[in-house]
């Protein structure tokens, strides 16, 4: 079975960063505290930011709330998954970077200098589907078969955690990005995927069956967003924390103030139709503090896996990770 070994070469990719540091320049964004462009990495295509602090940059909003930190400017950096993007935070292209937990958890453990500033999103949900003829009609089904995600990700840990509670090992776990797993699914390259929860209901919608759902299923393994950091960038820029922190908390507000318009918003951003935007945009997962009781115990137990399964070499506290002030 490649589950293991496939997960593996993310961690043996985390690894690898902290030896990037000693060939890097000091960070453009930070080395001085001067006024500066702020370089923020993100998941998706198109350089594009989403959640709350997309919709405060959409509606103008965003640099006069960082402006108390010195940003006078943003840049928007998108990668293909959390490996690609981690990356380049430890090669210093980037500043704060807004991704999975999984992902930000592994590169912690082993050694990248980040700090966790705030969760943007807490219990984002993923499921399981197969193909349309003759797939897999349950997890058990699965032992053996031919499964796709997108690896380094929540839906990856949640998929290997789900699976691991049924006692079932795949043939191989073949790594695809969201944008292409449809193709691959409707040719038959694969018996079953799995993915977020806007492509989930897509192809649920699509005729493709259901196999499982993590809020129904496996709720202890929702994901949560991390927006970390560099610890050079940070120790640098004092104030940014708190700022950050408060620019996250009116995006949250003007965002249920104006649920429909955000709906609206994220619609465009994700590329997804509006009655799938509508069903899997939740304001539930918009939490009001940078730093919640369920978002921190998701992330607790996340940790916990991967550093059970071997996928974090390294255990630390997630008090030693947050951000010095962040949590007041």
């Amino acid at each position: 079975m490649k589950t293991r070994a496939t997960f593996a070469l993310m961690v043996a990719a985390a690894l690898a960063l902290p030896a990037v540091l000693s060939g890097c320049g000091a960070d453009s964004a930070g080395a001085t505290g001067a006024p500066a462009t702020l370089r923020i990495g993100v998941i998706g295509t198109g350089n594009k930011l989403t959640g709350v602090i997309g919709y405060l940059k959409a509606k103008n909003k965003l640099l006069p709330l960082l402006a108390p930190a010195g940003i006078t400017g943003v840049e928007v950096y998108s990668f293909p998954n959390g490996p690609d993007l981690n990356q380049a935070l430890v090669a210093r292209e980037l500043d704060v970077a807004s991704y999975g937990d999984t992902p930000s958890l592994v590169a912690r453990g082993a050694g990248q200098p980040t700090r966790l500033i705030a969760q943007a999103s807490v219990g984002l949900d993923a499921g399981v589907l197969a193909k349309k003829d003759g797939g897999p009609t349950s997890l058990a089904e699965l032992a053996g078969k031919r499964v796709a995600t997108q690896k380094g990700s929540y839906i990856h840990r949640y998929l290997l955690g789900a699976l691991g509670d049924a006692g079932v090992k795949p043939g191989e776990i073949v790594h695809i990005y969201n944008t292409e797993i449809e193709a691959a699914l409707e040719r038959g390259d694969v018996d079953a995927v799995a993915v977020p929860s806007a492509n989930f209901e897509a192809l649920k919608n699509n005729g493709y069956p259901v196999i499982d759902v993590a809020s129904k299923d496996h709720p202890q393994y929702l994901g949560t967003s991390s927006t970390v950091g560099s610890e050079s960038f940070l120790d640098a820029n004092a104030g940014f924390v708190k700022v950050w922190q408060q620019t996250q908390r009116e995006g949250t507000k003007l965002a249920k103030a104006n649920w429909d318009d955000y709906l609206d918003f994220a619609g465009k951003v994700g590329g997804f139709a509006p009655e799938i935007t509508k069903a899997t945009t939740l304001r539930s997962q918009l939490p009001d503090e940078p730093f919640t009781d369920k978002g921190l115990a998701l992330l607790e137990s996340t940790k916990k896996f991967l550093v059970k399964e071997g996928f974090v070499k390294t255990d630390f506290a997630l008090d030693d990770w947050i951000a010095a002030g962040a949590r007041g």
